[in-house]
């Protein structure tokens, strides 16, 4: 019996880091894709100053 709540609490920590990696990489790609959104909001406006 011992044995299986060994293996039981090693699944759930290995399951508990897995999960917390994947919401830290998901945060680094939304905060990716916004700066991706300001910086080609800046380049059209940069365009559009440079063409008046």
């Amino acid at each position: 019996m011992n044995t299986r709540k060994l293996t039981l609490a090693v699944v759930l920590m290995a399951s508990a880091f897995g999960l917390s990696s994947c919401g830290n990489t998901i945060r680094g790609i939304g905060k990716d894709t916004a700066n991706t959104v300001n910086a080609t909001q800046q380049a059209g406006q940069d365009v559009g100053n440079a063409a008046k």
